[in-house]
């Protein structure tokens, strides 16, 4: 049977698998779901139509599928939170429900949500995505799978952020970043620096790829050329890899311009 703390309370029509934990004054609402072996600690807060996958943690005073923020959404429409299997969510993180009737906001599995990150109304979270501390999405935002999110940084509202992308601390992104590539800004709005040579290397990335990588940086943001001018050159000079073509097609299907 499902362990749950006799101070905690659990919604009547909450569908809970049978060992989950729930820990002392946690909230659990009576449209949740939750899947095997996920812990929801002391005082965390889990309402609305959310889902949490298999052997996910839930810190204390976490707070997940509460009521968007977006001030277009009308009061008694359903939208919903979807999270995946074995993610960590952190103390004081929050994931916040769709805003569109039907619309979810989504987080895949494998991933760490520090404390005090934010995912607003409709976000989509990759798998194996790390937010460090005080990250913050705002509505809409993609995060590709393997991107790291640097501490305190900031998402604007649609902006995509690509696969193994990692963002400094603090920066302020207002438009995509790149997949492969180090993002950072200082005083400054954001700009690229160079390939995550490192976060490739640790997620097993062949030494030919970060290579071909580093070509492609080179002719996109050192040569002097124009967005499709340095595209072309990168498609007919750069070994033709699986990676390359995510490369380009993610700056051809920009909608916000990249970095």
């Amino acid at each position: 049977m499902s362990k749950i703390h006799p101070t905690a309370i659990v919604g009547k029509g909450a569908q809970l698998d049978s060992d989950v934990e729930v820990g002392a004054y946690a909230i659990i609402g009576e449209h949740v779901k939750i899947g095997a072996g996920t812990v929801v600690q002391a005082h965390a807060y889990v309402a609305g139509h959310t889902t949490i996958g298999k052997k996910c943690e839930v810190f204390p005073f976490a707070c997940v599928g509460t009521k968007t923020q977006d001030l277009k959404y009308n009061e008694g429409d359903v939208t919903y939170v979807e999270i995946g299997d074995n993610n960590v969510l952190r103390e004081f993180c929050t994931v916040h429900s769709g805003t569109k009737p039907g619309e979810a906001t989504r987080v895949g599995s494998g991933c760490l949500v520090m404390a005090y990150c934010h995912v607003a109304h409709g976000c989509s979270v990759g798998d194996n995505v790390i937010m460090s501390n005080g990250a913050t999405l705002a509505g809409e935002v993609t995060v590709e799978e393997f991107a790291i999110i640097g501490g305190m940084a900031g998402v604007h509202q649609f902006c995509r952020i690509g696969t193994h992308a990692m963002i400094g601390g603090g920066s302020r992104i207002r438009q995509d970043c790149p997949p492969y590539m180090l993002v950072e800004s200082y005083t400054q709005d954001a700009r690229v620096l160079g390939p995550n040579v490192v976060g490739m290397q640790r997620r097993g990335v062949p030494s030919e790829v970060r290579s071909a990588l580093k070509e492609a940086f080179k002719l996109i943001y050192r040569e002097g050329l124009n967005r499709t001018q340095a595209l072309e050159r990168v498609r007919y000079e750069v070994a033709d890899l699986p990676e390359i073509k995510r490369l380009i097609e993610f700056y051809q299907n920009s909608k916000r311009g990249v970095l």
